[in-house]
């Protein structure tokens, strides 16, 4: 932290590359038995029981596992949207028909990404979400994400507060990630929730 109150960037890489290091040491099972936590946690909050439409994302490696909660939502007949990463890294959307439905897409150097194969609905699709679920390596006290640095989901965050949305904004991590306190700069905004294996915290 700097003395005039502003972060620089490399505190951020430092706290991505120790939550990464600590992903990464995960076994398979861990990372199923904590998807399963996930879900439930996920399926009974308030935000998720209402909503229509939820965006939401597929989890790779060693993140927070979001398949069952996927198909979980789904079979309450929820409208899922998943994202698309565009080549400028913002993010377009389709609907998730089942896992059968995905199509693992190999973007460059990076890992690769299970995405929608149907109709492309847009980038502004999100704004009709209800609730968001964003992907994250780490949330403070304040309900401060810290994501992976692509900006893709800033941009997503952007977009929906220019249109005036306001849906729930959920990230998913394990109980670790919850940090005292995360890197910030002025253009981030908080979560609204984050749900570990072992409960929900709210921020507002």
């Amino acid at each position: 932290m700097r003395h005039d109150g502003r972060t620089d960037e490399p505190d951020k890489r430092e706290l991505r590359r120790e939550i990464l290091a600590v992903r990464n040491r995960l076994t398979p099972g861990d990372v199923r038995e904590s998807a399963a936590a996930l879900a439930r946690g996920a399926l009974a909050l308030t935000e998720l029981a209402h909503a229509r439409t939820v965006a939401a994302y597929v989890s790779v490696g060693s993140e927070p596992g979001t398949l069952a909660l996927l198909d979980a939502l789904r079979a309450r007949g929820v409208r899922v949207l998943l994202p698309v990463l565009l080549p400028d890294n913002d993010l377009d959307w389709g609907a998730y028909a089942g896992e059968g439905s995905l199509a693992r897409v190999q973007h460059g150097g990076r890992m690769a990404l299970f995405e929608p194969a149907g109709e492309r609905l847009g980038p502004d699709a999100v704004t009709a979400a209800d609730a968001v679920l964003l992907p994250g390596l780490a949330v403070d006290a304040r309900g401060m994400r810290l994501g992976r640095g692509g900006g893709s989901y800033d941009r997503v965050l952007a977009r929906l507060e220019r249109a005036g949305a306001d849906p729930a904004l959920v990230v998913l991590l394990y109980d670790a990630e919850v940090v005292a306190r995360v890197p910030a700069e002025p253009h981030d905004r908080p979560v609204h929730a984050v749900v570990t294996p072992s409960g929900v915290r709210r921020f507002r």
